[in-house]
């Protein structure tokens, strides 16, 4: 079952329910994907859906850093609360490690050797983590692998 399928039936769950946080992100991820299909004039594959399911939470997770920083324990609690319920839709994180030997795999399938060469390994590297780290995470152990 693909993540819109998934989204919609755990929309329909949480109306029978009533829990009011888990429709409420839902709707939101549900309209973001929309919109980009419309913006877009496409259908959005499984990793345009992946990747707008990131975007959202990153947009939580700086929520929720605001929110502490200005001491909203509501705020947070509501922005971990979304968090969660959009990571259940998210593939399983890729630890450490795994993303690390991947990013070796790629350096020496693309002969990359310095620095210079990081766009040519995020390149490959980015379709295959697909969705299970973070790009910003992705580049930092592609940049350390090149700096060695």
């Amino acid at each position: 079952m693909d993540t819109k399928s998934k989204l919609d039936n755990a929309l329909k769950e949480a109306l029978r329910s009533g829990d009011e946080v888990r429709k409420r992100t839902i709707r939101m991820v549900r309209a973001a994907i929309k919109q980009a299909e419309v913006d877009r004039q496409i259908v959005l594959d499984e990793a345009g859906v992946i990747a707008i399911l990131q975007k959202e939470v990153k947009k939580r997770r700086e929520a929720l850093e605001e929110a502490k920083k200005a001491q909203r324990e509501d705020l947070a609690q509501e922005a971990e609360a979304e968090i969660a319920v959009l990571e259940e839709f998210l593939p399983e994180a890729m630890s450490e490690e795994e993303l690390r030997s991947l990013a070796k795999a790629v350096i020496a399938e693309v002969g990359a050797e310095t620095p210079a060469d990081m766009g040519k390994v995020m390149k490959a590297l980015l379709p295959r983590v697909a969705g299970r780290a973070p790009g910003g995470q992705v580049s930092q152990v592609v940049r350390e692998l090149l700096q060695k």
